[in-house]
């Protein structure tokens, strides 16, 4: 932050402002209290930047924007830590480019990628030609850290009656999901078999669905709707294989589920990268999902589906995913003696029962599916 302000008030002396939007987002309380005091917040204003809460805001898709249309072309420079499309502003056709605060401080003032801070000159309002000097900066503040405003919320000593509106669409009270019955998951339907990469913004998108983020089964309606489908290569466009017809990932999910019908997940190398958002967990076990089957988990994703009762399952040959066809049916068996590498997954691929053992990480003490 103080090197992104060193160039902040290097053009701020020649009275220049930021020739496009430039917002910065404190990554906490104590990081906005401590710039605040610091001086960096009033730096960054004098160029025109815009100081956002210390909350998820464009990094999660939350930028509200009215400087281009919806679907419109256009190209970003930011420094938050992750670029997937649309994570900034719903747009799919925002196409973001992680820099770091100093770099995107020096596009910001001006305001084109012809730009290049260590050899071209910006020109002030009274016309004078000005090269930046390299920034500078401190690692840690002198003063150290301002704790800023204290904002926890000790929780109730005695028991209190939480009320929700049933009619909410924003807020919902959890119920426990059902039991697993001891039994094998015999020739289940494969929801989606998702191509290529799947983060946790393909599984359950932010953005303008963060207002139902208390209402799971209200959230649940974008489960999966930006992941691609291997069948056909397009998105939220999956065949329910009980009609023989197309829909959304949701509806079919819904559909299965009022018909009691379990089903399982195809999917790629680094499944569930990105945000640790837990609806990417929650919703798949909601709608019936009892297995996720993938070449390779990322690590906090793969928690969050244990945690929910989801069986996170690895092919023992990362191959093998294209053996798998969207068409399929899934057995999973010998569940009721899970144990590390055991759990055989049984393919019926036109009607001919092929026995492919799968590779696991459930650890010893939660096996409970």
């Amino acid at each position: 932050m103080t090197r992104a302000a060193s160039l902040a008030k290097q053009a701020a002396s020649y009275g220049m402002k930021a020739k496009t939007l430039f917002f910065i987002t404190p990554g906490s309380e104590q990081i906005r209290a401590t710039i605040e005091r610091d001086g960096l917040m009033e730096i960054f204003k004098r160029i025109g930047g815009v100081i956002l809460a210390n909350a998820c805001g464009p990094c999660i898709g939350q930028w509200d924007r009215t400087d281009i249309k919806k679907g419109e072309k256009n190209t970003i420079i930011s420094s938050y830590n992750r670029n997937f499309a649309m994570r900034n502003d719903g747009n799919p056709n925002t196409h973001s480019f992680v820099a770091s605060p100093e770099i995107v401080t020096a596009y910001a003032l001006a305001g084109t990628l012809n730009f290049n801070p260590l050899t071209d000159s910006l020109v002030s309002p009274t016309g004078e030609k000005v090269k930046l000097n390299p920034p500078t900066g401190i690692g840690l503040p002198p003063a150290g850290f301002d704790s800023g405003k204290v904002t926890y919320q000790a929780p109730s000593e005695g028991s209190v009656e939480v009320i929700v509106n049933p009619d909410s669409e924003r807020l919902q009270l959890l119920q426990p999901f059902e039991a697993w019955d001891g039994q094998d998951f015999i020739k289940l339907p494969i929801l989606i078999k998702v191509k290529g990469k799947c983060t946790t913004d393909h599984i359950s998108p932010a953005g303008p669905w963060l207002k139902y983020r208390g209402h799971l089964d209200r959230i649940s309606n974008n489960m999966f709707i930006g992941a691609i489908n291997s069948e056909n290569g397009l998105a939220n466009r999956i065949k329910n294989t009980l009609t023989g017809e197309y829909d959304g990932v949701p509806e079919v999910a819904r559909y299965y589920k009022s018909k009691n019908t379990k089903w399982v997940v195809i999917g790629d190398d680094n499944y569930g990268e990105g945000s640790s958002r837990e609806h990417a967990a929650l919703e798949p076990r909601f709608l019936g999902g009892v297995a996720i089957i993938v070449k390779s988990f990322a690590r906090i994703h793969e928690t969050n589906l244990k945690k929910q009762g989801l069986l996170p399952l690895t092919f023992a040959k990362p191959s093998d995913y294209d053996l798998i066809q969207p068409s399929d049916k899934i057995s999973l068996v010998d569940l009721a003696s899970i144990a590390p590498n055991k759990v055989r997954l049984i393919t019926l691929i036109a009607d001919k029962m092929c026995d492919l053992t799968r590779g696991w990480f459930f650890p010893q003490h939660r096996t409970q599916p």
